[in-house]
């Protein structure tokens, strides 16, 4: 492939700081690995000198493997790696530090668990809960802010600060530091040692750093230092794709850089050459309407392509089986079904597709962990009223919704493995007033085994009065109200198609089973269709992408509530768009859990004249 003019002039750039606005699909991996080579070729800069940065051991992998292809057999010693590996390799060198002194993620995510456990919370996903929290505990680092100040999105103020606390505690008590660490440390090190600082900016006279919009304060302020004197910095980077402000990236350092180098270059890489016409100038319509951003003239070097399509459908089960429906056509025509990607905004958005992909026989994979819908504790205590109403008499079934709402019975009225209900009115023969509850949910039991799952669901709802025990656990506990509520719903709406609670049982185990399934084989390669979040699809390319849920409260997400992070949620619709080679296809429903949802705004600015 030749170079474009911008691209020739990226990478003949020589000396001094340079701005890189890097548009999807412009080329910006050839760009960077062909300006390594014209420094050492044209230039004469020794291979040692030049430092690449990438955010993941994966883009620097596949940097070091483009980089031996352009260069040959005699690849350059050129160092490339992450902000933590480069970091590292600098504390190792001061510290002597070896690898027993960094705390492993495995070791992390066991003392976040053991440190979440104490505060008795009930979580719907564990491993989803520890990744965000870890995610909070890294942004406290990364940016230096006070843990007594800091408000998390994942849990009380309180919950979190005693966290944080106990997590610090027995990291510091195994004498290890953990990845957020390093880039604290090494800041510092620079700062105290000017000496250490003055060997390190010999050795990396050229710096070029890869998606430059996912920077955060600490990495800017280390990197910056490291520059000096000479501010040999090549920085590549898209504002319109910076999506991870919730890890503690800040995009607005793209802006502060020019200002920090009012002398510096500025390069756009403006030709998509991944994706059809109407794809590109479609999603230039939707993320021109963010107004803190580079303005950039943006075009595609492929025809127009097929027409991009904005599907309306009645609910997320009729969605699902829109999607399911167009991949079979797809794959009819002879596309493999690893061409389609099925793109969403939160995990939870994804059942119904994966029910139906499993009810089809469709294979799929998926990049992420996906949570179970059925582990919810809400959905557990469906299904132990389920198991009481289709005759178990367990024990453990009782327990768990005896005062689920409150009836007052207490764990020593049922004796041994199975209980009757006969047993526990023995137990409180003296006590009218508890017999009549008794008795109360002996009926309740009999009339739900008479009753499909979806009028059961209501029944348990408002009838044995569900909901208020919702309204209660949730005031106690200290979370919203709506966020059981929704996931009570989305359990019911999913029930609606059942016919018998025996249907229902199968069912849930079929999908468990197939969660468990592709949980197991997630690392490995596999046939498929893709699914997942938009987060995770960043850096990949379908010939056809499917978003769905493109409803207000899912994207842009209900918890985007300034300017800031809605134009946060556009770059991440923008994102999802601009996977797509070929084919688009937008979707959202009318109606999700019985109630009434908008189009996403980014829908109607898609859709406006």
């Amino acid at each position: 492939m030749g170079f474009n003019q911008a691209q020739k002039k990226a990478v003949m750039h020589e000396k001094g700081p340079c701005l890189v606005l890097a548009g999807p699909g412009s080329g910006k991996t050839l760009t960077i690995v062909n300006r390594i080579k014209y420094l050492i070729e044209r230039c004469a800069v020794r291979p040692e000198e030049i430092l690449v940065v990438t955010f993941t051991r994966y883009a620097a992998a596949e940097m070091k493997n483009r980089l031996a292809s352009l260069m040959g057999k005699g690849s350059a010693p050129v160092t490339m790696g992450t902000f933590h590996g480069i970091y590292y390799g600098i504390l190792k060198w001061a510290y002597r530090m070896g690898p027993e002194n960094i705390l492993s993620e495995e070791e992390k995510y066991q003392i976040l668990r053991q440190a979440a456990a104490r505060q008795k919370m009930d979580v719907f996903d564990e491993e989803d809960f520890i990744q965000d929290i870890a995610a909070e505990i890294g942004k406290i680092k990364n940016n230096r802010l006070d843990p007594e100040e800091f408000v998390s999105a994942k849990c009380s103020a309180d919950a979190f600060r005693s966290i944080y606390a106990d997590y610090e505690k027995m990291r510091k008590g195994l004498r290890k530091i953990d990845f957020d660490d390093m880039l604290v440390l090494c800041c510092d090190l620079f700062q105290k040692r000017p000496d250490v600082l003055g060997q390190w900016q010999k050795k990396f006279r050229y710096i070029l750093i890869d998606e430059f919009q996912d920077i955060n304060r600490i990495q800017y302020d280390v990197i910056r230092m490291l520059a000096r004197p000479e501010n040999n910095l090549f920085v590549v980077g898209d504002d319109d794709q910076a999506i991870y402000g919730f890890r503690g990236a800040d995009s607005s350092l793209m802006f502060r850089f020019l200002e920090d180098y009012p002398d510096a270059e500025r390069i756009l890489l403006g030709t998509n050459y991944r994706s059809a016409a109407n794809i590109v100038n479609n999603s230039l319509r939707v993320i021109r309407n963010n107004e803190k951003r580079f303005e950039k003239e943006l075009e595609a070097a492929r025809d127009a392509g097929p027409c991009l399509h904005v599907q309306e459908v009645k609910d997320p089960a009729e969605e699902a089986e829109y999607v399911a429906d167009e991949i079979e056509k797809m794959a009819g025509g002879g596309k493999n079904w690893e061409d389609a990607a099925v793109l969403f905004r939160v995990h939870t958005d994804a059942r119904p597709v994966v029910e139906e992909l499993v009810s089809r026989k469709i294979p799929f994979q998926m990049k992420e962990h996906l949570p179970n819908l059925y582990d919810h504790f809400i959905a557990k205590d469906i299904m132990a009223y389920f198991h009481l109403a289709a005759g178990s008499r367990s024990r453990g079934d009782f327990l768990r919704i005896m005062n689920r709402p409150k009836r007052y019975i207490g764990r020593d009225s049922l004796s041994g493995e199975n209980v009757s209900f006969e047993d526990i009115r023995r137990f409180y023969c003296d006590r009218d007033w508890m017999m009549d509850r008794v008795d109360q949910f002996e009926w309740d039991v009999k009339m739900l085994s008479r009753m499909a799952p979806y009028a059961a669901i209501q029944y348990i709802r408002k009838r044995i009065g569900y909901d208020d025990f919702l309204k209660d656990y949730a005031l106690t506990n200290k979370v919203k109200k709506t966020d059981l509520t929704d996931v009570l719903a989305e359990i019911e709406e999913a029930s609606r198609p059942i016919r018998t609670l025996e249907e229902w049982f199968t069912h849930v185990q079929e999908y468990t089973e197939a969660l468990k399934e592709k949980e197991r084989n997630r690392s490995a390669q596999q046939e498929g269709v893709r699914l997942m979040t938009i987060h995770a699809a960043k850096g990949l390319e379908f010939d056809t992408v499917f978003i769905i849920g493109a409803n207000e409260g899912s994207i842009p997400y209900k918890k985007a509530k300034t300017d800031e992070e809605t134009e946060e949620e556009r770059r991440l619709f923008y994102v999802a768009m601009t996977r797509a080679k070929n084919t688009l296809k937008v979707c959202y429903v009318k109606t999700k859990n019985g109630k009434t949802v908008q189009p996403s705004r980014f829908v109607e600015e898609l859709l406006e004249e």
